[in-house]
C-alpha cells in the first residue's frame, strides 16, 4: 500500500511538472530531463512511470480532458434557458483555463498534436449544441441561428485562451501557437493567478456577453 501511494504521488508530480513544461515550451520543446528535475526524481524513475514523452503528453491530455468534461457537466446541470446555459458554460471554461495549468497545457497539446478534431472545443461544443437544440428557437431573435450562437461561443473562448496565453508568456514567446500578439503583451509575465481580480478573462467574457445578448435574444 505504501509503495502504491508513493507511486501515485510520483505520477502526480510528473504530470504536474510535465504540464508546466508543455504549457511553456510546447511538445517539441519539452525535455524529459527538465520534467524529471522539476518533479525531483531521476530520468530513469520517470521512464519507469512513463516510457516516453508521448506517454506523458497523453497523461496530461487525459487529465485536461477529465477537468473540462467535469466543468461541462457541472455547468449544464441546471435548468437555465439555453442562452444563459451557453454563457455560464463559457464563463466556467474561461475560469478553468485561468486557474488550471494542466488544462492550459492540454489545450496546447490538443493543438500541437491533433487527435481526431484536434481542438479542445470538441470537448464542450456538443454541450452548447445540445442546449440550443433542446430549446429550439426559444429565446433567440428571428435573425439568429443556433449555429451563430455556437460559433460565437467558440470564437470567444478561442480569444480567451489566446489572451491568457499572452499574459502568461508575453509577446516574446515562441513555438507552436505562440508569439501571435495575443494580449498585445499586456500583463506579460503575470503567470499563475493572473486571472484573479477585476481584470480576469472571465470578467472580460462576461462583459462581452452582456453586450451581445440583447442582439441574440431580441430583447
Amino acid at each position: 500500500m505504501v509503495k502504491q501511494e508513493r507511486a501515485a504521488r510520483t505520477r502526480e508530480a510528473l504530470v504536474r511538472a510535465a504540464a508546466h513544461e508543455f504549457e511553456h515550451t510546447g511538445y517539441e520543446g519539452t525535455s524529459l530531463t527538465r520534467v524529471a528535475g522539476a518533479a525531483g526524481i531521476s530520468v530513469g524513475a520517470l521512464t519507469f512511470h512513463f516510457s516516453s514523452k508521448a506517454g506523458l503528453a497523453q497523461a496530461v491530455r487525459t487529465r485536461g480532458d477529465t477537468a473540462v468534461r467535469a466543468c461541462v457537466a457541472e455547468a449544464g446541470a441546471g435548468t437555465a434557458p439555453a442562452l444563459d446555459s451557453v454563457v455560464a458554460l463559457t464563463l466556467a471554461l474561461a475560469r478553468l483555463l485561468e486557474e488550471d495549468e494542466v488544462v492550459r497545457a492540454a489545450v496546447r497539446l490538443w493543438r500541437e498534436i491533433p487527435d481526431g478534431d484536434g481542438t479542445w472545443s470538441a470537448l464542450w461544443l456538443p454541450a452548447v449544441a445540445e442546449a440550443l437544440d433542446r430549446a429550439g428557437r426559444a429565446g433567440l431573435a428571428p435573425a439568429v441561428g443556433e449555429r451563430d450562437v455556437a460559433l460565437l461561443a467558440e470564437y470567444l473562448l478561442a480569444g480567451a485562451e489566446s489572451r491568457i496565453r499572452g499574459r502568461i508568456h508575453g509577446p516574446a514567446s515562441k513555438g507552436a501557437g505562440e508569439g501571435e500578439g495575443a494580449g498585445e503583451g499586456e500583463g506579460a509575465g503575470e503567470g499563475e493567478g493572473e486571472g484573479q481580480g477585476d481584470d480576469s478573462v472571465e470578467r472580460h467574457l462576461s462583459r462581452l456577453w452582456a453586450l451581445v445578448l440583447p442582439g441574440l435574444s431580441g430583447h
